[in-house]
C-alpha cells in the first residue's frame, strides 16, 4: 500500500467520473459549442450567483487570465507574501500581465482590510506603480488550508470599492473552504470581481479550472486565455469530469478534513515534530525539531510507502484528499505512533 499525501493533485478518476467522460457530449469549445463546457460554465456562475464562468486547463491559467483583464502593464497588484499567484506561477503576473506586486505579511496567509488600506499607492503620485488588483487566496496553501472569516473579506472588499480596485479569489480549493466552515457560496459570488476553482485538487478530476465574473469580465477573459493557448476543441470529456465532480465530490470533503485532524494529532509529541500548526481544512504542515532536516523526515516517511513533502529544510506537508482511506490515514497514524523516532537524524 502507498499512502499519497504529497497533494490533493495526485487524485484519480473515479468508476463513476470515467463513465461520465465516456458518455460526455462534445463539440468545439473555441466556437462556445460544446455542451459539456456549456454546462459546467451554467452550472458554475448558477452555483456562486455570478454572470458567467469560463473553464481553463489549470487553476494558474484561470488565476493569470483574471489578473490580466484586471490590470494594465505597470499596475500593482496586492497579495499575501505566500500567496500561489506569486510563489508559485512562474512569475506570471510579471511575465503576462507587465504587473508588480505588493507582498503583505498575513496570518497563515489570510491579509486584512487595514493591511490593503495602507497598501494602496496614491493615484496621483507619478513615482508609484498604480494599485489596480487585490488577490486573496483561501483555503491559503503555504498557510496549511487557513480559511478566511467572510467578514474579514467583506471588509476588504469595502476597501477595494473606496479605492476603485478590483478583488479576485484564487479559490484553488475554495470548496473546502465552504465545506470548513458552513460559508455560502453565493456570499462568494457578491463579494468578488472573479473567482477561479480547481477542479483537479480535492474534487478529484484529472484537470481543469473555472474562472467566474460578470459577462463582460469572461468575455475578455475568453480572449486571453485563447491568446495563452488556453483554447480547447473537444475538451468536454475533461468537463464532464467537473460537473460530476460539483455534483458528487463537494460534502465528501469533510471525510479528507477529519483524516488530516487525525493524523495531525498523532504527530504531536512525535520525538522529530516541533510543532503541528492548526489543521482547517485537508493541509497538515509541521515543522522538524531542530537539528534534524526535513528532507531526511520525509525519506522516513517514503521507506514506509508514506509520500509527504518537504516544503522547506524544516518543514513538511502533507495533504488528505478523496484516494486517501481510512484504512491508509489508520495505517499513517500507526506509523507515527510507533516508528523508532528516536533514531532520526540529519
Amino acid at each position: 500500500m502507498i499512502v499519497e499525501l504529497r497533494s490533493d493533485t495526485f487524485t484519480k478518476p473515479s468508476t463513476g467520473m470515467l463513465s461520465a467522460m465516456a458518455g460526455a457530449e462534445t463539440g468545439d469549445d473555441v466556437f462556445s459549442e460544446d455542451p459539456s463546457i456549456n454546462k459546467l460554465e451554467n452550472m458554475t456562475a448558477e452555483l456562486f450567483g455570478m454572470q458567467a464562468a469560463l473553464y481553463c486547463p489549470t487553476g494558474t491559467m484561470s488565476n493569470q487570465v483574471a489578473i490580466k483583464v484586471h490590470t494594465q502593464p505597470g499596475d500593482e497588484v496586492i497579495c499575501d507574501r505566500s500567496a500561489h499567484v506569486f510563489l508559485y506561477e512562474g512569475g506570471g503576473i510579471a511575465f503576462n500581465s507587465g504587473s508588480q506586486v505588493r507582498l503583505l505579511e498575513g496570518d497563515r496567509g489570510r491579509i486584512n482590510a487595514f493591511q490593503v488600506g495602507e497598501s494602496i499607492n496614491n493615484k496621483n503620485d507619478v513615482h508609484k506603480a498604480n494599485t489596480s488588483l487585490v488577490c486573496l487566496e483561501n483555503t491559503c496553501n503555504r498557510g496549511g488550508g487557513s480559511c478566511y472569516e467572510i467578514n474579514e473579506i467583506a471588509a476588504i472588499r469595502d476597501v477595494c470599492d473606496a479605492n476603485d480596485l478590483k478583488l479576485h479569489l484564487d479559490g484553488a480549493r475554495l470548496f473546502n473552504a465552504l465545506v470548513a466552515t458552513g460559508q455560502k457560496a453565493t456570499d462568494y459570488g457578491k463579494l468578488f470581481h472573479s473567482i477561479s476553482l480547481c477542479l483537479n485538487k480535492g474534487l478529484g478530476c484529472p484537470m481543469g479550472s473555472m474562472l467566474a465574473g460578470t459577462k463582460e469580465f469572461i468575455r475578455r477573459a475568453r480572449r486571453v486565455r485563447k491568446v495563452l493557448g488556453g483554447g480547447m476543441r473537444q475538451a468536454g470529456y475533461m468537463a464532464a469530469c467537473g460537473i460530476y465532480a460539483l455534483e458528487n465530490n463537494i460534502d465528501r470533503l469533510a471525510l479528507d478534513h477529519d483524516h488530516a485532524k487525525q493524523i495531525a494529532a498523532s504527530l504531536n509529541g512525535a520525538s522529530y515534530v516541533s510543532k503541528v500548526h492548526p489543521v482547517d481544512t485537508n493541509i497538515i504542515v509541521f515543522d522538524v525539531t531542530a537539528g534534524i532536516s526535513a528532507e531526511n523526515i520525509a525519506k522516513k516517511f517514503e521507506d514506509a510507502n508514506i509520500r509527504v513533502m518537504a516544503i522547506a529544510p524544516t518543514q513538511i506537508r502533507m495533504v488528505t484528499h478523496l484516494d486517501v482511506s481510512a484504512e491508509m490515514v489508520d495505517y499513517v497514524v500507526d506509523f507515527i505512533t510507533n516508528s523508532n523516532a528516536d533514531k532520526w537524524t540529519r
